[in-house]
């Protein structure tokens, strides 16, 4: 489904020709429906790490203004977002001490506290990639709820209300050895993933932010639906399609952390508080070690052509990106650092950035994002709503006197 399908009557501001000057100083309203679903008021899953967070803040801390905490709130949202997704990764491909699946089950209401024990081929598919890929699996994934747990935390602290979707925990979990069986936010086995980033990222004369477009690297990965976790053990009777479901996650990790590394500094712009943004630069920091980590691992990823899905039919191809129509020096595979490019305006030298990083409408643009990859194929109207309102409110906050 395309991601403006889902929202109709929200537009972004560059879409409606707005800037941020001319934006409304009030939030966007927010949709009450939560308060009916009795969750609206729940601070936050982990009742064992929120008051301690508290605690530290003894003596009362001062408020924030609307548009930090909304900023904050949705950037709590997108955290939520990819801890669901990172911990489905984990469960399967992680390493299997018990300190993820511990923080989780904190966080998460019913989250087993103990690890699951892995999926033996899917932790062996990806040694090609890296033979550290376990580790970093379940370094990611306990980064991302502690990120989720920390900005909650603060805005409780400050007066503000926290994130909770546990009311959509309602997708379907992998049925292959591995998986937990317990209600997801995300949908990790019907993705259609964008790897664009691939070639932006190695432009030295475009930039996404002066509306200049990319090629996917993956072309096959950005048409169709592809799992990246088993679905069934059934799948792994079939060794090529099965280190293709694997080579789609190592693309896919990417995809999700080089929006984090956008986002964190496209939202930055926007906030008043130093202290809020002080928490804005120091998280997106880590999104932005993320993403260099899994940009330089999926160009191990093996190729693969016309590897055909079992159940949909679907054929996936994973070229040799060292070769035409890329390769060359701009393409090879370990070249993983920003390539100078285009920045605030073509008088200026080119440079090596984070791109994009431009602010109008980022909120939105990343939630359409997650959106257009699959990751949420048969959630409700009222979580499309409700994110949308979080979008809608994070891009319209502004940077107040």
């Amino acid at each position: 489904m395309a991601s403006e399908d889902l929202y109709p009557t929200l537009m972004s501001p560059e879409a409606s020709g707005e800037t941020p000057e001319s934006q409304p100083k009030s939030a966007v309203p927010r949709r009450s429906f939560l308060k009916g679903m009795g969750v609206a008021g729940v601070a936050l899953s982990a009742g064992s790490l929120l008051p301690a967070a508290l605690e530290a803040q003894a003596g009362g801390a001062p408020g924030i203004t609307k548009g930090d905490a909304a900023i904050l709130r949705f950037l709590a949202a997108a955290e939520i977002i990819e801890s669901d997704l990172w911990l489905q990764y984990q469960e399967l491909g992680g390493v299997q001490d018990d300190e993820v699946s511990k923080l989780a089950s904190q966080l998460i209401p019913g989250y087993p506290a103990q690890p699951t024990g892995g999926n033996t081929l899917y932790m062996q598919d990806l040694l090609p990639l890296d033979g550290d890929m376990s580790q970093y699996i379940h370094d990611n994934t306990e980064d991302e709820l502690t990120h989720e747990v920390f900005i909650n935390a603060y805005l409780a602290a400050h007066g503000a209300q926290p994130v909770n979707l546990e009311a959509f925990r309602t997708l379907p979990s992998s049925k292959a050895t591995g998986a937990n069986q317990f209600g997801r936010l995300t949908n990790l086995m019907q993705l259609t993933v964008d790897t664009s980033w691939w070639t932006r990222y190695r432009s030295r004369t475009k930039n996404p932010d002066f509306g200049d477009t990319f090629p996917p690297a993956i072309p096959t990965l950005a048409v169709n639906q592809h799992p990246a976790i088993p679905r069934t053990d059934a799948d792994a009777n079939h060794a090529d399609f099965f280190q293709a479901i694997v080579n789609t996650a190592g693309f896919h990790f990417a995809t999700i952390e080089q929006g984090g590394t956008s986002l964190y500094p496209s939202l930055a712009q926007r906030v008043t508080s130093v202290e809020v943004l002080r928490i804005l630069l120091s998280i997106g920091g880590t999104e932005i070690t993320h993403f260099q980590t899994w940009h330089d691992k999926a160009g191990n990823a093996p190729h693969l052509t016309d590897v055909v899905d079992p159940v949909t039919g679907v054929k996936v191809t994973f070229p040799d990106l060292n070769s035409p129509p890329f390769g060359g020096e701009d393409f090879q595979t370990n070249l993983i650092m920003p390539e100078p490019t285009v920045f605030l305006s073509k008088r200026f030298p080119a440079v090596s950035i984070i791109r994009p990083t431009a602010t109008k409408g980022a909120a939105m643009g990343a939630l359409q994002a997650l959106t257009a990859d699959g990751l949420f194929i048969g959630q409700s109207k009222a979580f499309f709503d409700f994110m949308g309102d979080l979008a809608a409110d994070a891009d319209a906050a502004r940077r107040e006197s």
